[in-house]
């Protein structure tokens, strides 16, 4: 088991993965409810979706950098999203930082 909470098996550094309790979670709340996911299948969102915000918090931080800021804010993960062709994903996170 990781620091986090999570097992990261042999994929790298402790710290580069979300929790596997977490993702499964998440993911439970996706599936039906007579249906698993089997431990590989966590394993790999786990991955993804560990990539997934590393990448767009690596773009916001850049902009944080280049504009001599040390915080990242809502504001620069939502630029980083559309810089990234995330668009889709925008407004509905536009909603929910503005509740």
């Amino acid at each position: 088991m990781d620091e986090a909470g999570g097992d990261s098996g042999d994929r790298g550094a402790p710290d580069k993965y979300l929790p596997t309790a977490n993702i499964a979670r998440i993911m439970k709340k996706g599936l039906p409810d007579n249906a698993k996911c089997a431990k590989d299948g966590k394993d790999t969102i786990q991955e993804c979706v560990s990539e997934f915000v590393s990448f767009i918090t690596s773009e916001a931080s850049d902009k944080c950098k280049r504009e001599k800021r040390k915080t990242v804010n809502g504001d620069d993960v939502l630029w980083a999203m559309t810089t990234l062709g995330f668009d889709s994903y925008v407004e509905p996170l536009k909603v929910y930082l503005n509740r």
